[in-house]
Parts: structure tokens; C-alpha cells; sequence
């Protein structure tokens, strides 16, 4: 496709013939970002350490192939490459990584040991790097390629008394890696960006929704009055990973409500 030329509209938004890699993809948004992807016409690869929810991920949709591992292990990294971009799959590359996995950590600074900083980097930021890294390298031509991390609003605002220092910091690197990387691979056709969610449902948020008063503060600071629903990310990610956000590298696309227009 020539993105250099006008496209039908229809075709703007379609993966068909396209290859995905989805990190962090056995539940919540990662789920859903495979399954969208999949949806829009993507060969899927999902990638996480819970095998048995890849594999019922995997049953919703033929599209999807499970591949179970840690990026925040190079050994698996390696291997997930390898199987991604092998003669099992019939795919030469990977045309689009979405690097979503991730983990938090304690809120308070007090209560946050640096080791505690240290593995939030290595599995937030370092893994996400490494193994984007090792897909464009193993391109042939990465011409094409399209690259979303998921960060978050608190890469870019203060969310105390709800965030973390770690969590915070390894947001606001994946954001400064994403603007790096934009600029080194742009002459080489590789597309990156940055997704940052502001407050949604997941796991990994379930003690704070669960929590009347913390549920209460995101009603209150955000914009529209509410946290944001699954489906309100979809568009977002579909844009940046497809032919229609073509001339859009390096930048970082909040999706929370206004929260960050505060």
C-alpha cells in the first residue's frame, strides 16, 4: 500500500495481511487488544506467561495463535521472536507490536523498596525495548512496521495519592522511549507510538474501583464524570497501529476522559 497516496476509508482501518505480536494479551486490555486486532483482519500472536488464559483467548478467535512466555526473560524473548517470525507460523515478520504487558507496584515511595523500582523497569520498560528491538531486527525490511506502547497518563501527570513512583517512572520512560525510537527508525519506515489509558477497569485496577472512595476520586478529577469503558480504548489503538495514522510517529495519544486536560 502507498501511504503516500489516498487511501478508501474502508481499507485505512484494515489489518488483512498483516502479522501482530500483543504482549501481555491473557487478560484484560491485552485480551481485548488481540482479539480487536484479529477482528480488524491481523494475524494475531498473543504473548503472556498464563498459558491456559492464551489458550481460551486463543479459542475466540482462529486468528489468534497463543504463545505462551516472559518478555521480561531473554531466553524467552529469544524464543518468542524465533516462533513469531519462523516457518511454523509462514510469517517473515511481525508488521505490528503492541507492547502492553506490564505490572505495578506498591503506592506509597515509603513502602517501595529500589528493587521493587528495579524489576518494575525491567518488566514495564527494558522487556518492552528488548524484544521491540529484536522484532525490527529481525525484519528483513522493518518498512511498515508499527509499534504502540501502552503506557499511561501517569507517565505524564502526577496520580498521587493513587500511582506509584516505580509504576509512574517506568510509564514516563516507555513514553521517552517511544519518542526515541520514533526518531532513529522514522527514515526506516518504522511507525512508533504511545497509547496511555487514563483510568480503566482491569485487573490491575480492581482494588481501586472496588473502593468507594477511590472509585469516587477518578469520578470527580476526570473530565466526563466516570472511568473509561474497554471498548473507548479500540478506535484509539486501531488508529495508530493501521494505515491511517500513517504520518503519525512518536507521538503520545491519551485516551482518559480529559483527565490530563486538567
Amino acid at each position: 500500500m502507498d501511504l503516500t497516496a489516498p487511501q478508501p476509508p474502508a481499507e485505512l482501518f484494515s489489518l488483512k495481511g498483516r502479522t501482530a505480536l500483543v504482549t501481555g494479551a491473557s487478560s484484560g486490555l491485552g485480551a481485548r487488544f488481540a482479539l480487536l486486532l484479529a477482528e480488524a483482519g491481523a494475524d494475531v500472536v498473543a504473548t503472556a506467561r498464563r498459558a491456559d488464559r492464551l489458550a481460551e483467548l486463543g479459542r475466540l478467535h482462529p486468528a489468534i495463535t497463543p504463545l505462551p512466555g516472559d518478555i521480561d526473560s531473554p531466553d524467552d524473548r529469544r524464543r518468542i521472536v524465533t516462533e513469531a517470525t519462523g516457518e511454523a507460523t509462514g510469517w517473515d515478520r511481525v508488521d505490528i507490536v503492541v507492547n502492553n504487558a506490564g505490572m505495578s507496584g506498591p503506592l506509597r515511595a515509603e513502602e517501595e523498596e529500589p528493587d521493587d523500582v528495579l524489576r518494575l523497569l525491567s518488566v514495564n520498560l527494558v522487556a518492552a525495548y528488548a524484544l521491540t528491538r529484536d522484532l525490527v531486527m529481525a525484519a528483513d525490511s522493518p518498512s511498515g512496521m508499527s509499534v504502540v506502547n501502552v503506557a499511561s497518563i501517569l507517565g505524564l501527570v502526577s496520580g498521587a495519592p493513587v500511582g506509584g513512583a516505580g509504576y509512574a517512572s517506568s510509564k514516563a520512560g516507555l513514553i521517552g522511549l517511544t519518542r526515541e525510537l520514533a526518531g532513529q527508525w522514522g527514515r526506516r519506515g518504522v511507525r512508533v507510538n504511545a497509547l496511555a489509558p487514563g483510568w480503566f477497569p482491569s485487573e490491575m485496577t480492581a482494588g481501586l474501583f472496588a473502593d468507594e472512595r477511590s472509585a469516587g476520586w477518578v469520578d470527580r478529577n476526570t473530565m466526563v464524570g466516570r472511568p473509561g469503558a474497554d471498548h473507548e480504548l479500540d478506535t484509539a489503538l486501531l488508529f495508530l497501529v493501521s494505515p491511517a495514522s500513517s504520518y503519525c510517529t512518536g507521538q503520545v495519544l491519551a485516551v482518559d476522559g480529559g483527565w490530563t486536560a486538567r
